[in-house]
């Protein structure tokens, strides 16, 4: 399947590694826990990739830092959820090692991509 442009960007592949840890972790949990903060930790997890993508389909690079700032957004909303998930015990210390691990590496990767934003090209 051809790739496009923002899915070789290692931005987005790290939305995407906590996107799909978050579906993962959320899928294991009962209905209450699914039904109250597992939905919008999935959302914010899911919206981040989904704003790193839609930033790499405008034009005016003022578009495309706006969207990438959602996304940033997004990265705290998840930071917001794992806090919660951990506090109410429905994550295991090596799951939240994970999140912690992906979202080390990609918020200074997100800021360092949002500053690139019309300079030169964007490189991750």
């Amino acid at each position: 399947m051809y790739r496009t442009e923002f899915e070789n960007l290692r931005v987005y592949q790290l939305a995407e590694a906590i996107a799909d840890l978050t579906w993962k972790v959320v899928g294991g949990w009962g209905h209450l826990a699914q039904e109250t903060l597992g939905i919008q930790f999935i959302r914010s997890a899911d919206s981040m990739g989904a704003n790193i993508a839609e930033a790499s389909g405008r034009g005016s690079p003022a578009e495309k830092k706006r969207f990438a700032k959602i996304a940033r957004g997004s990265l705290f909303e998840v930071k917001h959820w794992l806090r919660r998930a951990y506090k109410r015990q429905l994550l295991s210390d090596s799951e939240v090692k994970l999140f912690q691990k992906l979202i080390e590496e990609l918020t200074p990767k997100l800021s360092a991509y949002i500053n690139a934003i019309g300079k030169k090209q964007v490189e991750d």
